[in-house]
């Protein structure tokens, strides 16, 4: 798997990053604590790959970062108090479980569960750019499940770089 570095936030490079997620890529991104491996979350393609470069076993779920509200209503059923939450603490870091709408995620997002966590947080313009919902598997991108979060970008790229050629 090749590894390109996009700087994340000229405004030009998001469509970059957009472009090779809507392509069934994996994208290293930002969000408000580590760098985040992602994929189109309709793509089960591309969210294997997530499942596969991490090690991460089949059935944990992964979070689904959206750029709006009204787009958790296309992927759950979003109760008042969901709206409610939802309206006080979005865009932020807050994660919402929500029952799954049928067929609105492969299994394999969900990892076969019949509930989706939504966030909405600086991942929008990505979102918003690319006109998916996004994936991601909520440790940082380039550890395995038990490693620490890389501290800068430059050291996320080159753990990228090593694990992921």
């Amino acid at each position: 798997m090749q590894t390109t570095l996009i700087n994340y936030f000229p405004e030009y490079t998001v469509g970059n990053g957009a472009a090779l997620l809507q392509a069934g890529r994996l994208v290293a991104f930002p969000t408000e604590t580590v760098y985040g491996l992602g994929a189109d979350a309709r793509n089960a393609a591309a969210v294997a790959q997530i499942y596969q470069v991490k090690g991460r076993p089949s059935d944990n779920p992964l979070i689904v970062h959206i750029a709006e509200e009204w787009q958790a209503e296309e992927l759950a059923e979003v109760s008042p108090l969901a709206r409610r939450l939802m309206t006080a603490f979005w865009p932020g870091p807050l994660t919402l479980v929500l029952p799954l709408r049928p067929g609105a995620l492969p299994a394999v997002t969900t990892g076969g569960l019949n509930t989706v966590g939504c966030v909405c947080q600086p991942t929008r313009q990505l979102c918003n750019c690319c006109g998916k919902p996004l994936c991601r598997w909520p440790r940082p991108a380039p550890t395995s499940p038990a490693g620490p979060a890389p501290p800068r970008p430059s050291t996320c790229l080159r753990i990228c770089r090593a694990k992921f050629r």
